[in-house]
């Protein structure tokens, strides 16, 4: 067998909720794609998958990269189109979780699977073997489970399950394809009930129930103490059952409570009298607007257990426990849980037991090792660390003590001892530098003649990572604590960057402030570095360890050098009791809105800073070495300016890109509306007709970009908005993105790369363009879609973008737009009302509507 498996085509069975958005991923990663339902019994026969097709329009989060995609996704139905099953190199099954259905249809579709296709079934805990059966035995060596969690585009997690008879290669293939097209982190299971992450996470929630009852605590509660304190995500425990569904949650239990007889936790495989009554109800979470939770008008209510009514949801941390859950330190934070005498408390360490005891005693029997089941907890569940993780940075052998005393003292939920392994006197924990603890045996035991201890650990065995190829493009993979890991060799360092290098002649800059915001040190270290680049390397790639990309400008640092107010007078104080001796009407504003110039003295400062702002991008534009910008999340701002500059940008399809500034009363002015601008010219001229140049169509979908100060979705997104160039490159997977960012610079430099001429002649729309888009603006005001100051922004950016109050198709250069851009920013930061919304997103993090 071939070790490539080329993907040129997938076919996806069954368009439910899981199965059309995996369709839609796939399209994603532009891999053509087949979506299969059962005929319509009236009109159209794909009419019921063009009614899902139609769902995934209305989904939040957005199933797919940009709407237009929806189209590429072909609709099929089993009685028309089994023939072109034949084409599809992957088929994925995924219809309803009844072990007679998908054996029904595996007999229906097998006849026309080629011999060399790929078959999984989508399942989230059946028996992967069992299912097996039902399939042809000619074929069965390439059958296996391929359990994507919800929703596939954002849920990092893919767990891959063979049967009896899967070829092994078709793993690996099928592995190769998942992580490097489309994005995924893999982690194989065993074929046991719910697998790994459902096991855990499942039974997490289940032993959450269990002691939330035990020490009466309400549903919201419970949600405001297993959140973002323990590093999991906002909705916690039940606000996670609402969008999971109430009903898929008590399929996954009654599989576990049928399936796993044996498992010594059996009796609280169960669920309680008031999940059932809100199933019966129909109350079944986000999908039915009502479960757990229901929002009415804008409060959010939650259940009440006694009353079985909805009530305001209310909770409070109690203070003692939130100061112990704000420790950072596990051992500090477990030690201060169990050690404490607040309900609260005890019942989180409840919890951390029981799933602690669970993972110990089940590990060898779900996984291949300790790495795998924390993985698939975190990227199946969105937790922080995993249960092993936190255990061993708690300190393994004092935790370990602390759950043998419960168990043997009757807290823990079973009784069933600790194994061998984890009370092993040597032991420090189950992440090393050498691998991950794996049960089992990896290699022959050692002679008779070692050591007690050195032979124990052989047993067990340390196993390592994969090192199939496709993780050779992961320069730093997802981490686990007590891996180690280290970037590179340093350059340059300061406290808000560091240049360095991981050995080749490609540089690379990270920035260190918190958000990665964009202050005067970081504009001080893009300048050294594209100047220590085109000396000493031959490309700068801009990456950051870990998302964002960056937030933009540090909005505190800019006002603080606007003025330094007396701490009684705010943070504007002082400089609006000045400015308002000094007031005059914007030019260009309609008359507007006020704006107040430099009584205190530093408004020079600031624009300087603005000024150098502008010389980074340049910079990062001119350089004479190719500038490549490595984008995940968010690159809002002076983030996206500096990207655009760049001579690449390489971006994770969770890229969300833009130009904000106007939510703070601003525009972009770091050349972000002066690159705007010149993109508008070059696809005027590109697509005119006739030598007919009219730059203003092109020009107002920027405009509107940047008036709206509205972010991409996607990177797919960016790219239609004009914030990527088809030039640019979209990855799915977020840690092959500085190996990409690499080869984009090695590609330019074999075409002996040389940066861009200036252009001195963009022609713009003028002020007959200004006036356009003000007469639009009017328009929005009367009917009072934006307000007074809304304008006065939105006017200034159509002046930036149009070139100013010059004549219509006029030529001018980057200078001219850049002042341009400068000048309306300092006006514009000289008002009171862009003050008071910069003011009020720094206390609340959210845009004021002024």
């Amino acid at each position: 067998m071939s070790n490539h498996l080329n993907v040129r085509k997938v076919a996806v069975l069954g368009a439910g909720v899981m199965g059309a958005q995996i369709a839609a991923h796939m399209v994603n990663a532009n891999v053509e794609v087949l979506l299969f339902e059962l005929p319509a019994k009236e009109g159209d026969p794909n009419g019921n998958v063009n009614k899902a097709l139609d769902g995934l329009k209305k989904l939040e989060p957005a199933p797919i990269s940009s709407p237009a995609r929806i189209t590429y996704i072909q609709p099929a139905n089993y009685d028309q189109h089994l023939e072109k099953l034949r084409e599809c190199d992957l088929i994925i099954e995924a219809i309803a979780e009844r072990m007679d259905w998908k054996s029904d249809l595996y007999r229906k579709v097998a006849p026309f699977v080629n011999a060399n296709a790929i078959f999984a079934t989508n399942t989230s805990g059946l028996s992967i073997n069992k299912l097996a059966e039902a399939f042809p035995e000619n074929l069965r060596h390439r059958f296996c489970g391929i359990h994507f969690f919800n929703p596939p585009r954002y849920m990092h997690l893919v767990e891959l399950i063979p049967c009896k008879g899967t070829e092994p290669v078709l793993l690996d293939q099928l592995e190769t394809f998942l992580v490097s097209t489309l994005g995924k982190g893999v982690v194989r299971a065993k074929d046991t009930p719910n697998f790994i992450a459902n096991r855990i996470g499942v039974f997490s929630m289940l032993a959450t129930k269990h002691h939330a009852a035990a020490f009466n605590l309400g549903f919201d509660m419970v949600d405001a103490l297993t959140g973002r304190y323990l590093g999991r995500p906002k909705s916690a425990t039940f606000r996670t059952l609402d969008v999971v569904g109430l009903d898929v949650f008590a399929h996954v239990v009654n599989t576990m409570r049928e399936n796993l007889t044996e498992d010594p936790w059996h009796k609280h495989f169960e669920l309680p009298s008031w999940f059932q009554y809100l199933v019966d109800q129909g109350s079944l979470g986000q999908k039915t607007k009502r479960g757990i939770y229901q929002k009415i008008g804008k409060e959010i209510h939650v259940l009440d257990l006694h009353t079985r009514e909805y009530r305001l949801s209310d909770a409070k941390v109690n203070d003692a426990v939130k100061e112990i859950l704000r420790e950072r330190d596990w051992a500090k934070k477990l030690a201060g849980l169990r050690n404490s005498q607040h309900p609260q408390a005890q019942f989180l360490w409840a919890v951390f037991r029981d799933v602690f005891h669970y993972c110990a005693l089940h590990l060898e029997n779900i996984a291949n090792n300790a790495r795998d089941l924390d993985f698939a907890v975190r990227w199946g569940f969105g937790w922080d660390n995993g249960p092993f993780e936190i255990w061993q940075a708690a300190g393994w052998q004092q935790v370990a003590g602390w759950i043998a005393e419960d168990i043997v003292a009757g807290k823990s939920m079973a009784s069933a001892p600790l194994p061998a392994w984890v009370t092993d006197a040597t032991r420090t924990g189950v992440h090393t530098a050498q691998g991950s603890y794996a049960p089992s045996p990896l290699t022959p035991l050692p002679p008779a003649g070692e050591g007690g201890a050195q032979r124990r650990e052989r047993e067990g065995g340390y196993q390592p990572r994969s090192t199939l190829p496709v993780y050779q493009r992961q320069l730093y993979p997802d981490h686990l604590l007590g891996e180690e890991r280290h970037y590179g060799e340093t350059v340059f360092e300061n406290d808000v960057v560091r240049m360095w290098h991981t050995g080749d002649d490609i540089a690379i800059l990270s920035f260190k402030s918190k958000m990665h915001t964009v202050d005067n040190d970081v504009l001080d270290g893009i300048l050294r570095a594209v100047g220590e680049a085109e000396e000493h390397f031959s490309a700068l790639i801009l990456w950051q360890t870990e998302p964002p990309f960056s937030a933009g400008a540090n909005l505190l640092q800019l006002m603080q050098g606007m003025q330094e107010p007396a701490p009684e007078e705010g943070m504007f104080g002082k400089f609006k009791q000045a400015a308002s001796r000094v007031k005059y009407t914007i030019a260009g504003g309609g008359g507007m809105g006020e704006i107040f110039n430099a009584a205190t003295g530093n408004v020079p400062k600031v624009e300087a800073v603005v000024a150098k702002f502008q010389q980074a991008s340049m910079r990062l534009k001119y350089a004479q070495v190719p500038t490549i910008a490595a984008i995940d999340g968010l690159a809002l701002g002076g983030g996206c300016e500096f990207s655009i500059h760049c001579s690449r940008i390489v971006a994770t399809l969770e890229s969300y890109i833009g130009l904000v500034e106007v939510g703070v009363g601003l525009l972009p002015a770091g050349g972000g509306c002066k690159e705007m601008a010149q993109r508008a010219a070059a696809e005027a001229q590109r697509f005119a007709s006739d030598n007919r140049v009219d730059v203003f169509p092109y020009m107002r979908k920027y405009f509107q970009n940047i008036a709206m100060g509205e972010v991409a979705k996607s990177a797919e997104m960016a790219r239609e908005m004009g914030y990527l160039k088809q030039s640019d490159r979209i990855v799915l997977n977020r840690f092959e993105l500085l190996h990409i960012a690499k080869e984009e610079a090695k590609a330019l430099n074999a075409t002996a790369y040389r940066p861009p001429l200036h252009q001195r002649q963009i022609m713009v729309a003028g002020s007959t363009g200004i006036a356009t888009l003000q007469a639009a603006m009017v328009n929005m005001l009367e009917g009072n879609f934006i307000s007074e100051h809304d304008y006065m922004i939105g006017c200034r950016v159509a002046e930036t973008l149009c070139g100013g109050h010059v004549e219509a198709g006029c030529l001018v250069d980057e200078q001219w737009l850049l002042d341009l851009e400068r000048r309306n920013f300092m006006e514009l930061l000289g008002t009171f009302k862009t003050q008071d919304r910069i003011e009020y997103m720094l206390k609340n993090g959210k845009p004021l509507r002024n």
